[in-house]
């Protein structure tokens, strides 16, 4: 473990270092506040630090307040290391935001214990941390394709309009609906039908903007949405996702299967709502399939 030991006195440092460097851990040192300060506020800073209470420039107990005013899902472990042994500066030190406390002079034994402690701690720490980005996935995420869930990939769409309002920006949408999916899960059976659903949320995401948006917004109905785009390039866009899945060969357990698509285009105006937008993508693709599917129809401007 990286652990930061920040410590003015040179010779008290060296042997904190000289400690923790023969119990296995990688150490950086500081021989000022400001330079422990400096040392925690870098990325990938180290997640333990041992600060001395009083140092120059920026004191032990003031580097744990500050450090607890960042918000943050993942705060370093904080033991601040002093002579005070008097209850009221324990209780201090504790109040301004360490995790422990380490009066001098110590034991190797007894700093090696609260450093054990100060690592389960943080080992839970990230437990909880993956666990809350598992949720939270889960929460806005299709479970089978990967894609945004219904609710996400409105509120996103949400988003989008009103900052295409707010700014004057371009938006446009598409809905794009798997043709004849029916006769896929008749013929190979919904497992394989799932398979084609994966590969066909990963093929359009392969081939969109790193800042679009796909999300699953019916059983084989998907809404992406495209922020900053001209006519021109929505016609190339919506053209290049119709063109990859006609191209493609799905791999599922009934074996390859090849699938279209066909696509209902909207652009934003500040005429419609929301809702309006939907529908009208939703008009669009409705044509598209009456025309003979595989294709990309845009709907006319309100």
């Amino acid at each position: 473990m990286r652990i930061l030991a920040a410590e003015d006195d040179l010779t008290s440092r060296l042997m904190l270092v000289a400690v923790l460097k023969k119990i296995g851990h990688d150490v950086i040192q500081a021989s000022s506040g400001n330079e422990a300060w400096d040392a925690l506020q870098k990325p990938g800073a180290p997640r333990l630090a041992i600060l001395d209470w009083m140092m120059p420039e920026i004191e032990g107990i003031e580097i744990c307040r500050r450090l607890r005013q960042i918000p943050t899902t993942d705060p370093p472990y904080l033991i601040l290391l002093t002579a005070k042994d008097d209850v009221k500066s324990i209780v201090s030190g504790l109040n301004a935001g360490a995790n422990d406390y380490l009066i001098k002079p110590y034991r190797t034994a007894e700093l090696e214990a609260r450093i054990g402690v100060g690592q389960r701690m943080l080992d839970l720490q990230e437990e909880l941390n993956r666990a809350r980005e598992a949720l939270a996935h889960e929460a806005t995420h299709d479970s089978l394709t990967g894609a945004l869930n219904r609710r996400a990939i409105y509120e996103a769409l949400s988003h989008e309009l009103s900052r295409a309002s707010r700014t004057g920006s371009s938006l446009s949408i598409c809905l794009c609906d798997i043709d004849f999916f029916k006769q896929v899960n008749d013929r190979h059976g919904h497992l394989a039908g799932d398979d084609v659903l994966k590969g066909l949320v990963q093929a359009l995401k392969s081939n969109v903007r790193d800042y679009d948006m796909v999300g699953r917004y019916g059983g084989e109905e998907f809404l992406v949405i495209a922020p900053n785009t001209n006519e021109a390039q929505d016609n190339l866009l919506f053209e290049r996702l119709r063109s990859v899945i006609a191209d493609a060969r799905f791999p599922t357990q009934a074996g390859d299967i090849s699938v279209t698509i066909s696509l209902g285009v909207a652009r934003f105006t500040e005429e419609r709502s929301i809702d309006e937008l939907i529908a009208a993508a939703d008009e669009a693709l409705y044509k598209a399939k009456a025309e003979g599917r595989n294709r990309v129809v845009h709907a006319a401007g309100k």
